[in-house]
């Protein structure tokens, strides 16, 4: 008889490896996690994520990218999470027998109407989270404008809170 082996906190939590910060994250960064990082067993995705994760259907695809080093009394988690005209980061944060601190996306490309939402940020050492957002007409991708960009900071507090500097 096979027996499913249960997946422990610790073992969703070691799929995604430490990260050297500052590090980026844009469009196209999330192909180099897939690649590096062994994707998210389906296992996996029920027990941890889908318990946080209230927007989910059958095409929805998640992507392990790293863990923030050096946190002491919590977990720092980055996924990439691909949806129907949606991809995204988020940035969770859980304590350590594994119970949901916070969650919050930073960056990604999203649908909203007829606009395109194109946000970019950077994960400093000291666990600043800079994000930089840009707005495009879907209609037409070279429509541009630097006007409508809006920037924000998170910061990532001891306790595994995340909050806004701006």
């Amino acid at each position: 008889m096979n027996r499913i082996a249960k997946i422990t906190f610790q073992d969703f939590i070691q799929a995604f490896p430490e990260a050297e910060l500052p590090i980026d994250l844009t469009e196209d960064t999330q192909s180099i996690f897939s690649k590096e990082n062994k994707p998210l067993s389906k296992q996996m995705i029920e027990e941890f994520i889908v318990p946080i994760d209230d927007s989910i259907d059958e095409f929805t695809e998640y992507i392990p990218c790293f863990r923030i080093p050096r946190t002491k009394d919590f977990y720092a988690i980055i996924f990439w999470k691909a949806g129907l005209m949606n991809y995204q980061y988020f940035i969770v944060t859980f304590d350590k027998k594994g119970n949901l601190i916070e969650k919050k996306m930073v960056a990604g490309t999203q649908v909203k109407g007829d606009a395109l939402l194109r946000t970019v940020t950077t994960i400093k050492k000291d666990w600043t989270i800079a994000s930089v957002v840009g707005v495009v007409s879907a209609n037409d991708d070279l429509a541009y404008d630097p006007a409508t960009s809006l920037d924000s900071i998170l910061e990532l507090t001891q306790d595994g809170k995340i909050s806004n500097l701006t």
